[in-house]
């Protein structure tokens, strides 16, 4: 919902894709947003924690906790991970 308010704030407001916006996103978490975002010119990253694991899990935790509606979107990454191994592995 964040990413979508914003390209929309930033269509109010006429910024291209090439404005300074920055879209981060934790390795892992749906990376099919972060493709797209890429793919329309948007500059997209991800981030991995680093540190002591007593001190990176509840961090992890927290924001698997705040983004547990998201699990559902896996099922879609799946299925397009999967797609996209069949459309490779298939001759032109």
């Amino acid at each position: 919902q964040s990413i979508e308010l914003t390209l929309e704030r930033a269509a109010e407001r006429g910024l291209p894709p090439s404005a300074n916006i920055y879209f981060g996103q934790l390795l892992g978490m749906a990376d099919h947003l972060t493709y797209s975002l890429g793919g329309a010119g948007y500059r997209a990253y991800k981030y991995v924690p680093y540190g002591k694991i007593q001190e990176v899990m509840p961090y992890l935790v927290r924001r698997a906790q705040e983004n547990s509606d998201m699990l559902g979107g896996v099922a879609v990454e799946l299925r397009m991970l999967r797609n996209e191994i069949i459309r490779r592995s298939l001759p032109f």
